[in-house]
């Protein structure tokens, strides 16, 4: 599919079709941003929230909702908990990672500064328990604050993996999994839960978003190093500059022999990075095959998210979230 073709890409046709659900959640995500006594708040919030993101996860857990056959209010609180949820990360994240650019724009911490966006950060976190609160749930309650723990602990783990030569595939799915999955499947998962639907639906939809994630996130490590920058909204050869080890550096250092090992050591453990050795790293992962190793797992995890529809209701939602997991790995093929 073509990406410039914006009736070709399903995010485009679920906003569309959800765009009343997405009308009350931009409003209620405005509403409880706003601070009557901080307005470094809603300044720092509003120049994230409204740079441009596709708001993915939240229409992930209105398409869930209605595909489930739900018509009461609470989806839109829950809609906008998970886009609070993400802001708040993405905030921390930013810092964490003294990044200077996120969707093409000067981050949060680079415009004002680190204190503001994680005491921003902690305010939305602190705002989407409200919400998640008030759908009177408590398994909601669960999926979502088990998830904003698991999103914590990945974000850990990657700091204490990252320049870890040692750190294997498996801690890599450990990491994404938590740092980006977490999000997808609590997302999916409690659109079921609200609609009362059934088990095998809602486990459908958890493992849906679980493959999703995954997906996405791998494609993201991938275009770290084979994308453009304009369409990436970062700068290529972020993750190897900030020392992550993403996949398809994992799995180039696994074939490494020793003098490879060696340069992986210098630029990656050490930090010691000099003109040149982006390209270097770039001709090893050519070497052995790493891109398309990566590429071939994340269209795997795309056909898994799938594979989970099938326990899902025939809805024009579910064509439309089969299209989305294609799409997430169109850019890669």
């Amino acid at each position: 599919m073509s990406l410039d073709d914006k009736a070709t890409k399903p995010h485009d046709r679920l906003s569309e079709a959800l765009a009343a659900d997405m009308d009350a959640v931009n409003g209620l995500i405005r509403d409880r941003m706003a601070s009557e006594h901080a307005p470094r708040i809603p300044e720092v919030t509003a120049h994230l929230v409204e740079a441009g993101g596709k708001r993915l996860r939240p229409m992930l857990t209105l398409a869930a909702a209605r595909l489930c056959g739900y018509d009461g209010p609470y989806h839109v609180h829950l809609a906008a908990t998970v886009e609070f949820i993400h802001t708040a990360t993405l905030l921390h994240d930013d810092v964490v990672d003294e990044s200077a650019q996120r969707r093409g724009r000067p981050t949060a911490n680079l415009l004002w500064d680190n204190k503001s966006s994680v005491l921003v950060g902690d305010y939305l976190f602190a705002r989407s328990f409200q919400l998640m609160t008030e759908t009177n749930n408590m398994r909601v309650l669960s999926i979502l604050s088990n998830a904003s723990a698991v999103i914590a602990e990945g974000e850990v783990l990657q700091l204490t993996a990252a320049q870890d030569l040692r750190t294997s595939e498996e801690i890599y799915l450990k990491v994404i999994r938590g740092k980006t999955a977490a999000l997808f499947s609590a997302a999916t998962e409690v659109g079921g839960v609200i609609a009362g639907a059934p088990e095998a639906q809602v486990r459908a939809l958890f493992d849906y978003g679980d493959a999703l994630g995954i997906a996405f996130q791998m494609v993201d490590d991938l275009l770290d190093y084979s994308g453009a920058a304009d369409s990436i909204g970062k700068n290529v050869g972020d993750d190897f500059r900030e020392r992550k080890l993403t996949l398809p550096v994992i799995k180039a250092v696994a074939k490494a022999d020793a003098e490879e090992r060696d340069f992986w050591r210098r630029v990656i453990e050490k930090g010691d990075q000099k003109d040149g050795d982006l390209e270097q790293a770039l001709a090893l992962m050519a070497k052995h095959g790493t891109l398309n190793a990566t590429r071939d797992e994340a269209l795997a995890w795309a056909a898994k998210a799938r594979t989970a529809l099938s326990a899902l209701p025939n809805h024009p939602l579910r064509e439309m979230l089969d299209d989305l997991a294609d799409y997430v790995v169109a850019r890669v093929r």
